[in-house]
């Protein structure tokens, strides 16, 4: 075996497992974010203004404590999606229900009856024709 093998095999024993970091962007509440989309997982987020538009390509969300946790998120792309969201709060982080995000900057508005100090999303995916609902 050369030297850089074992050397890479050491240093592949050696990373911790569970050391990444959860996939997705966290979104605190009262916050806006902008972000894009690589691989279904938001890249490139900042923050933003909630009277801001998403550039082409781009995602915003804003999160509100409103009758439990409020989110509104609009897509500047041309595809629908459907995604993850997880509560974040005191406990382990709770999946919600989620409708498909609709294309070309409609809005979304999602609503969940649980309190939440932050959502995350992840998992972006096309959704089917016609959106989806579950």
């Amino acid at each position: 075996m050369s030297i850089r093998l074992i050397g890479l095999l050491l240093l592949i024993a050696a990373t911790p497992v569970g050391a990444a970091a959860p996939a997705g962007l966290t979104v605190k509440t009262g916050e806006t974010w902008q972000f894009s989309l690589f691989r279904g997982q938001p890249v490139r987020a900042h923050k933003a203004r909630p009277d801001a538009k998403p550039a082409p390509g781009q995602i915003q969300v804003t999160v509100r404590s409103l009758l439990g946790t409020t989110m509104t998120i609009s897509s500047n792309n041309p595809t629908a999606f459907t995604y993850r969201a997880e509560l974040i709060g005191a406990e382990k982080p709770v999946a919600a229900r989620s409708c498909a995000l609709p294309p070309d900057g409609r809005l979304s508005f999602e609503s969940w009856p649980q309190r939440a100090d932050a959502v995350r999303l992840s998992d972006f995916k096309v959704a089917p024709k016609g959106g989806s609902c579950p």
